[in-house]
């Protein structure tokens, strides 16, 4: 493979990077949670997210996420996003990093949220939320993975008066060039501060992602964010900011805006948005989560 190839090959697989990592997450978070949605009640959010490294850094937003609520525990995921991807252009990481901006249309990500155990007072509820990451970003430019790509959790919740805790972990399935399958893991703990503000700290981890990728090796991250709500409660403001604590060099953002309605239950009765992060994101990078 001649100098241009790899290049190109890299830059690709970049895209899938940030997506997965980011696509792993209860919005603003990187970590996910089990509980779906209320049955016929709907989502909709607005957001930008960013994961970087000092090889490159990628983007997603503006982006919006649809989740419905379409039976009893399971709800429907999708979330449209633009992408970019800003490489470093460093001479010292070449051939990596190096190339052309680019902006676009990203890899859409679907999904579906299932919780098959309720929880009770001494039992945490769980759930799984499978991600199905399409090909309609550009390969060549680098906004897409020019393949189906996949990401199976398993997730586990408890809470207790204004505290709620959540977690797991699961795989992402890559089949590309230059890329291998990797594990992922997460915990949060958040708080309720009256009716207004909600604030939650995260550890999550994801293993090396392959040698065509900015995340050639393992990190842990701590995340802190949270949410704000508006008069209206179904109405929030999410917020989330984090950077490795060991392994390799990395930063995550969020920001995001948030709706929720519907037949199923009163707005705002939910401690937590219950979609996913820039969960789902789509390309830039392996990057959707969540």
């Amino acid at each position: 493979m001649d100098k241009f190839a790899a290049v190109k090959v890299f830059r690709a697989l970049a895209v899938l990077v940030f997506v997965a990592t980011a696509a792993l997450a209860g919005p603003p978070f990187q970590t996910d949670d089990p509980e779906p949605i209320d049955f016929r009640n709907y989502e909709f959010y607005t957001f930008a997210a960013s994961d970087g490294t000092p090889v490159e850094t990628d983007t997603v937003g503006p982006a919006v996420e649809f989740n419905w609520g379409a039976l009893p525990n399971v709800h429907l995921h999708i979330i449209v996003p633009a992408a970019a991807i800003l490489p470093s252009n460093n001479p010292a990481l070449a051939p990596a990093g190096m190339g052309p901006r680019a902006f676009g249309l990203g890899d859409i990500e679907t999904g579906i949220k299932y919780r098959f155990v309720q929880e009770t007072k001494h039992r945490p509820m769980v759930g799984t939320f499978v991600m199905f990451e399409l090909p309609t970003g550009s390969a060549a430019r680098g906004l897409g993975v020019g393949k189906t790509w996949y990401k199976v959790p398993l997730w586990v919740q408890k809470s207790s008066g204004p505290w709620t805790t959540y977690g797991g972990g699961g795989v992402t399935l890559v089949n590309a060039p230059g890329y291998r399958n990797f594990p992922f893991a997460g915990w949060l703990v958040q708080r309720d501060l009256g009716k207004k503000v909600t604030l939650g700290t995260e550890i999550f981890y994801h293993g090396p992602e392959g040698l065509a990728t900015p995340q050639t090796r393992p990190a842990t991250l701590i995340d802190v964010g949270g949410y704000y709500k508006f008069r209206d409660p179904g109405f929030q403001f999410l917020f989330c900011y984090g950077h490795t604590a060991i392994g390799q060099t990395e930063n995550y953002a969020y920001l995001g805006l948030y709706w929720t309605w519907g037949k199923g239950g009163k707005p705002g009765d939910s401690d937590k948005p219950a979609g996913t992060a820039f969960n789902g994101l789509a390309p830039p990078g392996l990057m959707g989560h969540s």
